[in-house]
């Protein structure tokens, strides 16, 4: 039988082997598989003969019944004789293993004809015709060839089944791709080695791929990459081979057996041995070839297939491939500009650091782009990092990345993609968590870990949550409900928390809890409405009824332990809400959900603080409508002795403070009023009467005590408009509704008369001029007239006369004037989010947007402040704009130049008043960027469409620049120029006749610097518009913009394609494409959005953030191409 094996290496190839062989066993040989049964094949099955003298005697006549299995197999298959390679490959995949062992057949019959048509079927791929004659081939010059299929292209006879979309053609590049792997496969013990085929093939492939025509180097670049990776297939045969003749020969030796069995072995050693090298050679050729010249291809797809193939060929066939001179061009197209090639590259080198054996080698190569790898982690493309952030993970895991390399990895923990953080998320748990230990640690050893990650944000919940989402779903510790609670118990003794360890532990309780039963712990990038399946909303209701019964009877000790604790609190309570209620009713745990209810309540009147009094109002809430029978009749009871409660104690407060005791009680008393009436109506005889007086008499009370005395009384107001019966009001109820109304907008007048003249500095005094203009919005709102305009409640309808409003505007602009720096240092203080400079100008917008008042005063003054406050208030008065264009459209004109006017009269004031030259620049500087902001909301279509209101604009303008002549003339610049250039030439000429009329009889030369801007308006009308060049705003508005890259001339000269192996003219990719490609990479670009509760933290963190104009792009990185 070794004799066999080696007859095997050294036969001649029979004419019929193609065809179905049958062993002793009845089995198919090696020859007769597919490609996929080759590839299965062990390398030691070909010494396996039929006879023991090694001839093949036994193998040459196959058996009839195979012969006519394989024959109906084909036809069955839709084989015909008649069909041509190419047809095959482009419809009939199926065919091509039996195709190609008829071509074998024809070749080893008459070579040169069969040649030629493998050389014509690889033209016809490439979507050419040309004719090559049998006879002259070994006369015939592949340059000329190659050029007179470049010819082809030019003239555009060319067919491009590669990029095709037709359905018959979707699997033509796997087709052809496995056409040429069974053909290496079929021929790897006959023509393979015969260095005429295969290098004549090799010629053409090789200069096909240099070529300019996009889809020959497609095709040609398909081909050679395939035929490497066939070569490969190969060679690790014949090395399998060589192996085990190198085997049996050590053996022979051993038995000193020198007779023709050595000398057998040794010439099938030596042949075996040679095979090898022809085969290193001819992937050498191809590499060399057409790999170093088309992994630069202008074309992405080609330059990622050429670094996804060479991945593949460095991981199956390292002897030859696994070298810095290989690996180089994996390291260089990590800063390709495509995200896909850098993609393959990362993926390419992933699976290389899989293999332990490798890592030695890439010692150099690892030095020498450890750096490109860490930036790769933070790429522009999501996918990319998310892959680069798996190769670092492999580096961790070899010990290659030193962990100071490591902090800007953290950082992407708070990082906006989700796909990113959840990579990160898995590197930390593997290398800070589990570390070594895996999953056998226990959960004690692992939370420790976790824990001390979390000191590393003690101050920020915001940020402990993101670090906890990431890491979740690796991290088994956090869903051990049982381990956490008796860590926060101390019941270990072995295990001390600190009190910031305590901290954080809760907060991950609590973050793990809300995980568990499917709720979001970090702001989520879309508001899309989560689904579930069945068998999902099951595993969420396990893990409900799992942490109920953890928590069931150890959830008082927790709440005893740490009721007094403020940072503990509001977390530990809030987990009630994620417990299933009726497992107290069913496990009879009655006594212990009574204790929950009490210890909340307790905590509710231990604190004063928004998240503790929230936290326990929600969670008894939820007891009092989610729990059962009797448990639930005990939540609601409680719920309303709490209600009592709160008015004694707030009642007794006032009468303390009115005898002149401290405000503090009372503070935390309306607060508590205000955290149970966001919830539920509160209702109390005199209550409201009793704020009012005290709010009235006492005006020296602290500003905040006053802000929740308003919030209290409008909340105590709107509960009451709720509760009326619309269809039949008692007039009582109505009466006393508008008494309480009225006590309510006098309280707010007075504020909004002596508030602007305290001008006081401190919080305090902004977070009440914030609430008196919130609440008044929100009144305004509530009992606008409209509402309530024939219906028998219409004596609730209210609107405000001018003065009133007018006031109401200035103490909102006191407030937008305040700097965005005092807002950030009091970004973590208590409300915050209800009183900044952003809830102002909402309150205020909504009262346009909602027709509550005229928008004749209001809605100019507001959009005349459009770039004056900063990103936020720019968004806030562009979706106003939006609104009022789509419901109030005919007063647009009227109000943009209203707004335009108050803008430009503010630039006159700080002229005139201020000695300040800069500030009276910046005022004007305003106003041109206001009415720039405006005129761009009339783009495109909408030009045309509005170019009555615009005219109605630019003409009302040009009236108040002219009124009072020339001291308003700057307005022409400022105001309405902008507008101007929006107007077809033939209106700006009728429009610059207007304005020359005006100054016909005036003599300027009085006031040279007064009306030097009506001379540089109507220079600028005359420069753009009477010498009749194009407007630049019109070119944009009327022509599509196209998509992609602009189209280029190409120049497709023939060379000669052999002389030094000179490139395409595609070869690298231009430095116009560059920069187009870098500019829709950048238009690309996604905001990393700053969370405004946790900013320092954030700067800190190196986490990217908007500046102040909004324009702050990503901390990506991005490749370019080499």
């Amino acid at each position: 039988m070794e004799n066999a094996a080696v007859a095997s290496e050294t036969s001649v190839r029979h004419p019929k082997r193609g065809r179905v062989l049958e062993s002793s066993d009845g089995a198919p040989s090696k020859s007769s598989g597919s490609v996929g049964e080759k590839l299965d094949q062990s390398p030691t099955d070909g010494d396996q003969g039929s006879g023991g003298d090694g001839s093949f005697d036994g193998l040459d006549d196959p058996a009839p019944k195979a012969k006519r299995k394989r024959g109906a197999a084909v036809r069955a298959a839709g084989w015909r004789e008649d069909q041509s390679l190419i047809d095959i490959i482009k419809s009939n995949g199926k065919l091509i293993n039996h195709a190609v062992k008829q071509w074998v057949e024809r070749y080893e019959a008459d070579p040169k004809s069969a040649m030629v048509e493998i050389l014509m079927m690889l033209f016809e791929a490439c979507g050419a015709k040309y004719q090559l004659d049998a006879g002259s081939l070994d006369e015939t010059n592949v340059d000329d060839v190659v050029v007179a299929l470049v010819e082809i292209a030019k003239k555009g006879k060319v067919e491009d089944y590669y990029n095709s979309k037709q359905k018959d053609l979707k699997n033509f590049k796997e087709n052809l791709a496995s056409f040429w792997d069974n053909l290496v496969l079929e021929c790897q013990n006959g023509p393979l080695f015969d260095e005429v085929l295969f290098e004549k093939c090799m010629d053409y492939v090789t200069a096909l791929s240099c070529t300019p025509p996009r889809i020959y180097r497609q095709v040609a670049s398909l081909i050679g990459l395939q035929l490497v990776t066939s070569f490969i297939t190969v060679a690790k045969t014949l090395s399998a081979q060589r192996e085990t003749t190198q085997r049996q020969l050590n053996a022979e030796k051993k038995k000193r057996n020198d007779g023709p069995r050595v000398e057998s072995l040794n010439k099938r050693l030596s042949l075996t041995h040679d095979k090898i090298k022809v085969a290193e050679k001819m992937m050498r050729t191809i590499f060399t070839g057409s790999f170093m010249h088309r992994y630069r291809d202008v074309d992405a797809e080609i330059r990622m297939s050429c670094i996804k193939s060479l991945g593949i060929w460095i991981v199956s066939y390292p002897s030859l491939f696994l070298q810095d001179s290989y690996l180089k061009y994996l390291g260089w197209t990590l800063n390709d500009k495509s995200a896909v090639v850098r993609k393959s590259s990362v993926l390419a080198l992933q699976s290389l650091y899989e293999v332990d054996d490798n890592v030695p080698l890439l010692s150099t190569f690892t030095d020498r782009f450890c750096n490109r790898m860490i930036e790769l982690a933070d790429d522009i493309d999501i996918s990319v990092a998310v892959s680069a952030i798996g190769l670092l993970k492999q580096l961790l895991r070899h010990q290659l990345l030193p962990d100071d390399e490591l902090g800007p990895l953290y950082d992407l923990l708070i990082d906006e993609p989700p796909m990113i953080r959840r990579a990160i998320g898995e590197l930390v748990y593997d290398h800070l968590i589990a570390q070594k230990g895996g999953d056998s640690e226990s959960s004690e050893v692992h939370l420790g870990r976790m824990l001390q990650i979390l000191r590393e944000f003690p101050d920020d919940p915001i940020l402990s949550a993101y670090v906890i989402d990431d890491v979740w779903d690796d991290m088994k510790a956090m869903k051990d409900w049982k381990c956490i609670i008796s860590m926060l118990l101390d019941e270990n003794p072995m295990i001390e928390l600190t009190d910031v360890d305590a901290t954080n532990l809760v907060r991950l309780l609590y973050a793990s809890a809300r995980k568990a039963v499917g709720e979001k712990i970090v702001p989520a990038t879309d508001n899309r409405k989560q689904y579930y399946t069945k068998a999902q909303k099951e595993a969420l209701e396990n893990s409900r009824r799992e942490i109920t019964g953890a928590m069931m009877k150890n959830y008082p000790q927790l709440l005893h332990k740490y009721i007094a604790d403020k940072a503990k609190i509001s977390p530990l309570v809030e987990i009630v809400s994620l417990l299933k209620l009726e497992l107290y009713s069913l496990k009879r745990q009655e006594q212990n959900f009574k204790a929950i209810l009490e210890l909340i309540t307790d905590a509710f009147f231990k604190h004063g603080k928004k998240d503790a009094l929230r936290s326990c109002i929600k969670a008894i809430t939820f007891c009092s409508t989610e729990s059962q029978a009797d448990l639930q009749d005990y939540a609601q009871n409680k719920l309303k002795n709490l209600e009592n409660e709160v008015i004694v104690k707030l009642k007794s407060a006032m009468k303390d403070v009115a005898a002149g005791d401290d405000e503090y009680s009372l503070l935390v008393n309306l607060k508590r009023l205000y955290e149970l009436q966001l919830t539920k109506f509160v209702s109390s005889d005199g209550l409201y009467e009793d704020m009012a007086n005290i709010l009235r008499d006492l005006n020296d009370m602290d500003n905040e005590v006053k802000s929740f005395l308003l919030l209290n009384m409008y909340l105590h107001v709107a509960w009451c408009l709720q509760s009326l019966d619309g269809e039949n009001p008692p007039e009582a109820s109505v009466s006393a509704l508008l008494l309480k109304r009225n006590t309510l907008f006098e309280q707010l007048e007075y504020f909004t008369e002596t508030l602007p003249e305290v001008q006081k500095e401190g919080r305090s005094w902004g977070v009440l001029s914030s609430r008196v203009c919130i609440i008044l919005a929100e009144m305004w709102c509530l009992f606008k007239k409209s509402k309530y305009s024939s219906t028998r409640l219409e004596s609730l309808g209210y609107c405000p006369d001018l003065p009133f409003l007018q006031k109401f505007w200035k103490l909102c602009e006191q407030q937008l004037n305040i700097s965005a720096e005092t807002e950030d240092e009091d970004a973590n203080e208590e409300y915050i989010e209800e009183t900044n400079r952003d809830a102002v100008m909402i309150a205020a917008a909504k009262l346009v947007a909602t027709d509550a008042l005229p928008k004749d005063y209001l809605a100019p003054v507001i959009i005349s402040h459009f770039v004056m406050h900063g990103t936020s208030i720019m968004e806030i008065i562009k979706h106003l704009i939006t609104v009022l264009k789509k419901t109030a459209n005919d007063d647009i004109p009227a109000i943009f130049l209203e707004a335009l006017k108050r803008a430009y009269q503010r630039h006159v004031v700080d002229l005139s008043m201020s000695d300040n030259e800069s500030l009276a620049s910046k005022s004007y500087s305003d106003c041109k960027d206001l009415a720039t902001r405006l005129s761009a909301t009339f783009m495109g279509a909408a030009r045309n469409k509005h170019k009555l209101e615009i005219l109605k604009i630019v003409k009302a303008g040009i009236s108040f620049a002219f009124e009072d002549s020339p001291k308003q003339l700057s307005f022409l610049e400022g105001g309405v120029l902008p507008f101007v250039s929006k107007l077809p030439t033939s209106d700006v000429l009728d429009i610059l006749k207007d304005v020359e009329k005006r100054s016909e009889n005036v003599n300027t030369d009085e006031d040279p610097s007064g009306w030097r801007p009506y001379y540089n308006f109507v220079e600028h009308l005359h420069e753009k518009y009477v010498k009749n060049d194009a407007l630049q705003d019109e070119k944009e508005g009327n022509t599509a913009k196209r998509r992609g890259r602009p189209r280029k001339a190409r120049n497709l000269q023939g060379k000669k394609l052999f002389e030094g192996h000179t490139s395409s003219e595609e070869d690298s990719i231009s430095e116009s494409d560059q920069n187009d490609q870098d500019e829709e990479d950048e238009e690309r670009q996604p905001l990393i959005h700053a969370f405004r509760s946790s900013a320092s933290k954030l700067r800190s963190m190196r986490v990217s953030q908007q500046d102040g104009d909004g324009q702050a792009g990503t901390s990506r990185t991005k490749g370019s191409n080499v």
